[in-house]
C-alpha cells in the first residue's frame, strides 16, 4: 500500500492544484479530475499515484480530513435563473452556485462573502448562501476590504475589548506614575514619516564619560503598553489574534483600539506618557558598556520627521535647526552616537544591502497617483541603529537572567542555498565564495567587493535569497543577518504583540518574579495552516544555550512564537495582495505604453521586469523572448538563447510594452520591444506609436513577487488565466459537472 500523508490543498487558477505536506516535504501536483471535489486551503489525506517522466509525483486525494471555515469573496452573478459567485481567488478553481433565497440584498455584480452549505463533489460544483456584502468592486477601499477576509485578518475588535478600551482614562493619571522614573526633564523626541500615526518610540542623546573616554548615554523609550493591556484581559485576546498590525496604502488594521494605538500609548508630543526604557552607555568604538531597563514617565519635547531631522543635520544654522532651537545640539549627539554604532556594525560584519522600496500615494478616492522610492536618509539609519541597540540589550537581559522570551531568530542559509550559492559565485567568475559555516562578514565582504560592478544587483539579490526567513521563538540562536548573538523585539509594542511579550517579561524580571503566559487561544484554520507551514519547513535551530532541564512553559512560548510568526506571514501576504490589485489597477492606464526596465528575476518560464520610471513588476514570459529556445541555467540564474547566445540575467536592461493586465488575477504581461544589447531607452519612448497587447501574452502573479525562489511558487505561476464569469456562468446553466480546461501547464 502507497504511503498517505496529511496536507493543504492550494489550487491554482487553471483548475490542477498541490498539495502542501505537513511533514516539509516536496508539494504534490493533483491533476484537474482530482480538483473537482476539493477546494483551495482543505485539509486532505492524500498518496502519490504516479510520476511524470522528470520524477515529479502526482497525487490522488484519499480523504478529506477539514474543509476550513473561512468564507469565500467573489462577485454575484445572475443569468438564465441561476445565481453564482465567481471567486475573487481564482485558486478556488470553481464558481459557488446560490439557491434562490439565500442572495439576502444582494444584486448582480456586488462583491459578497459566501458560506458554503453544501461542498463540491465529482459531479456537482458547490452551493453556499451570501452571508455579507461588500458593496460594489469600484467602490474606494474594496481591495482592503476583499483581502483582510480573504487572508482571514480580524478586522473587527470584539464588544468586550472596546468596551474596555472605552473605560481607560484619557490621560496619564498620577497614581500610574508611582515606582517609575521621572524624565519629564529630559528632552526626549520622536522621529517618525511624516504619515505616522502612533508614535512607539523616543530617543535622546547626550555625551558622556564611558570610563575614561569619551562616549555617550542614549536613552531609547518605548511606550509602555504593557501597563494598560493586562494578560488575558479582552483587548489582550484580540491583540493576541491579530499579532500585528496590517498596514494597507491609505488604511491600517490595528493590533490595538484606536484610544490605545492613536492616544493613551502613543507617545504624542506634550503630553505625558508612560513608558520602558533602555538606558545605554556606549563608547566611541559603538560598543555598548552598561545598559539598565527601567519603567518610566516622559514627556515629548517634539514630534520630528525624518525629513526635518535630516535637513537640520545637514545644515545644523539652516532654517530648519532655527526652528528647533536647542534640539539641535541634541541631534547632533544622536548623529554622533549613531556614526558609533554603524562603526560596530561594519566591525561585526552585519549585512547590510541596499534595497529599493517603494511607497504608493493615493488620492482621495483611493486611485494610485504615483509610486515613488522611499528614500533612507541619515535620520531613517540613526533610528534603525538606535532600535537596534535597545533590541540586542533586551535580548541580552532576558537571556542573562534565564527567562523565556520570544527571540527573534534568523538564520544563514541551508545547506541547499548554500551549495547554490556557492555554485553561481564559481559560476560568476568572482574568486569569492562562503564557507561551510558561513558568517554574516562573508556575505558583507561579498557584497562591498562587488558593490561597484555592473552585475552588482544580481549577485546582491542572490545573497539576500540565500538566507532564511526571520520567525519568532524562544530557541534563541542568535540573528545571521545582523550579526547578533542574540536579538529580540522591543521596540514596537503598539503594533507587534512579541514586543509586549518582551517588555512583560523584563518587567517581571524587574519585580524578581516570572511571567506566565496565559491559556491561549485555539487558532483559526488560517493562521493553522500557516504555523503547520513554518513549523515543517523552518526548523528549530539549535540554541546557543539550552537549558539544565526542560522548561515547563517550552510549549507554550513555542506555540506563541510560531503564531506570530504566522501572522506575520499572514499580514505580508495580505498587504502584497492590496499593493498588487492597486498596482494591476494602475497599469491599465499604461496598456501599449513602453518603458526602460531591469530583470529583476529569472526563471525557467520568463523574465521578471521591473520598470524604472514606475517600479511595477510583470513577466516577459519566455514565449516572448524571440524564435529560439531558451535554457534556464540555474546555477547563473539567466537564460541562455540556444542559437544566438544571447542572455538574460537579474540586472539586464531590457525594454518592454505593457501587453496586458489582469485585476483580477493580480497579473501584468510585459513584451520584450528591444534588444538588451542595443542602447536601452530611458523612461516611455514618446515619439512611438504604441503596439496593441498581444492575446497570447502569458501573466504575472503580482502576489508572488518577493517569492521568485520558491519552485512552489514558480510552478504555480505557470499557465493562462481560467475561464471567465461569464464562461463559467454559461457552465453552471448547461449543468456542466466539469469547468473549463484552461492551456496545460508546464509543470
Amino acid at each position: 500500500m502507497l504511503e498517505e500523508f496529511e496536507g493543504t490543498v492550494l489550487g491554482h487558477r487553471d483548475g490542477h492544484g498541490f498539495v502542501q505536506r505537513d511533514d516539509g516535504a516536496a508539494d504534490i501536483y493533483l491533476p484537474p479530475n482530482e480538483m473537482r471535489a476539493v477546494l483551495h486551503r482543505d485539509r486532505v489525506k492524500a498518496r502519490v499515484v504516479r510520476f511524470d517522466n522528470r520524477g515529479r509525483p502526482e497525487g490522488r486525494v484519499v480523504e478529506i480530513v477539514q474543509r476550513p471555515d473561512q468564507p469565500i469573496i467573489g462577485r454575484l452573478l445572475q443569468g438564465g435563473g441561476v445565481w453564482l459567485v465567481a471567486p475573487e481567488d481564482k485558486r478556488y478553481g470553481q464558481d459557488v452556485l446560490i439557491p434562490k433565497g439565500a442572495t439576502g440584498q444582494a444584486k448582480t455584480g456586488q462583491v459578497v462573502v459566501v458560506e458554503l452549505t453544501e461542498p463540491p463533489s465529482l459531479f456537482g460544483q458547490p452551493v453556499g448562501r451570501i452571508k455579507e456584502v461588500l458593496g460594489e468592486m469600484d467602490d474606494p477601499g474594496m481591495e482592503i476590504e476583499i483581502a483582510v477576509r480573504k487572508y482571514g485578518v480580524p478586522h473587527e475588535f470584539s464588544p468586550a475589548c472596546l468596551a474596555q478600551a472605552r473605560a481607560l482614562p484619557e490621560r496619564v493619571r498620577p497614581q500610574d506614575t508611582t515606582h517609575r522614573v521621572d524624565l519629564t526633564d529630559i528632552p526626549l523626541v520622536t522621529i517618525d514619516g511624516e504619515d505616522a500615526r502612533d508614535f512607539d518610540d523616543a530617543v535622546y542623546c547626550e555625551p558622556t564619560k564611558v570610563g575614561r573616554t569619551k562616549g555617550w548615554r542614549l536613552l531609547v523609550a518605548i511606550a509602555d503598553v504593557s501597563h494598560y493591556v493586562e494578560t488575558g484581559s479582552a483587548i489582550d485576546v484580540d491583540a493576541y489574534d491579530r499579532a500585528t498590525s496590517v498596514y494597507f496604502p491609505r488604511r491600517v488594521i490595528p493590533m490595538l483600539p484606536e484610544k490605545l494605538s492613536n492616544g493613551l500609548c502613543s507617545l504624542n508630543p506634550a503630553v505625558d506618557r508612560l513608558c520602558m526604557v533602555a538606558d545605554m552607555l556606549i563608547n566611541t568604538q559603538g560598543e555598548i558598556t552598561a545598559y539598565q531597563f527601567y519603567p518610566a514617565v516622559m514627556h515629548s519635547q517634539a514630534r520630528l520627521t525624518y525629513t526635518e531631522v535630516a535637513a537640520v543635520l545637514a545644515n545644523t544654522r539652516g532654517p530648519q535647526a532655527q526652528a528647533r532651537g536647542e534640539l539641535v545640539d541634541h541631534l547632533i549627539h544622536l548623529h554622533e552616537v549613531y556614526r558609533a554604532l554603524l562603526s560596530a556594525r561594519e566591525r561585526r560584519g552585519a549585512v547590510d544591502f541596499e534595497t529599493t522600496e517603494t511607497q504608493i500615494v493615493c488620492d482621495e478616492s483611493g486611485r494610485i497617483e504615483k509610486i515613488v522610492p522611499r528614500v533612507r536618509n541619515d535620520a531613517h539609519r540613526l533610528i534603525e541603529e538606535a532600535m537596534l541597540a535597545a533590541n540586542a540589550c533586551s535580548a541580552d537581559f532576558i537571556l542573562q537572567h534565564k527567562h523565556p522570551a520570544l527571540y527573534r531568530v534568523h538564520e544563514g542559509p541551508t545547506p541547499e542555498k548554500r551549495e547554490l550559492l556557492r555554485n553561481y559565485l564559481k559560476a560568476m567568475g568572482l574568486g569569492l565564495s562562503i564557507s561551510e559555516d558561513p558568517t554574516p562578514g562573508e556575505f558583507q565582504a561579498i557584497a562591498a567587493a562587488t558593490h561597484d560592478r555592473p552585475d552588482a544587483q544580481q549577485i546582491h539579490t542572490m545573497l539576500l535569497r540565500s538566507m532564511q526567513q526571520a520567525i519568532y521563538t524562544p530557541i534563541n540562536s542568535g540573528h545571521f543577518g545582523l550579526a547578533f548573538e542574540a536579538y529580540t523585539h522591543f521596540t514596537s509594542p503598539i503594533r507587534r504583540y512579541p514586543d509586549l511579550l518582551v517588555h512583560r517579561v523584563i518587567k517581571a524580571i524587574l519585580a524578581q518574579r516570572r511571567y506566565q503566559l496565559p491559556a491561549l487561544p485555539t487558532p483559526g484554520e488560517a493562521h493553522a495552516r500557516l504555523a503547520r507551514r513554518l513549523a515543517s519547513r523552518v526548523k528549530p535551530p539549535e540554541p546557543t544555550h539550552r537549558p539544565k532541564k526542560p522548561d515547563v512553559d517550552q510549549p507554550a512560548w513555542e506555540a506563541a512564537g510560531l503564531h506570530c510568526s504566522a501572522n506575520e506571514r499572514r499580514a505580508d501576504e495580505a498587504s502584497r495582495d492590496v499593493e498588487a490589485w492597486l498596482k494591476c489597477k494602475y497599469m491599465r492606464e499604461h496598456l501599449g505604453e513602453e518603458y526602460s526596465g531591469v530583470v529583476s528575476a529569472v526563471t525557467g518560464f520568463g523574465l521578471f521586469v521591473t520598470l524604472d520610471a514606475l517600479y511595477v513588476e510583470g513577466l516577459v514570459h519566455i514565449t516572448e523572448l524571440g524564435g529560439e529556445y531558451f535554457r534556464f541555467d540555474e546555477t547563473r540564474q539567466e537564460l541562455r538563447g540556444e542559437r544566438t547566445g544571447i542572455r538574460y540575467a537579474v540586472g539586464t536592461r531590457v525594454m518592454v510594452q505593457v501587453s496586458r493586465v489582469d485585476l483580477d488575477g493580480r497579473k501584468i504581461d510585459f513584451r520584450l520591444v528591444r534588444d538588451p544589447l542595443e542602447q536601452p531607452l530611458k523612461g516611455r519612448d514618446k515619439d512611438k506609436p504604441a503596439r496593441k497587447a498581444g492575446r497570447d501574452s502569458r501573466e504575472f502573479d503580482a502576489t508572488d513577487a518577493r517569492r521568485h525562489g520558491s519552485d512552489k511558487a514558480s510552478g504555480a505561476r505557470k499557465g493562462l488565466a481560467s475561464q471567465s464569469p461569464i464562461q463559467a456562468l454559461k457552465a453552471a446553466v448547461k449543468k456542466a459537472a466539469s469547468f473549463k480546461k484552461g492551456r496545460k501547464a508546464r509543470r
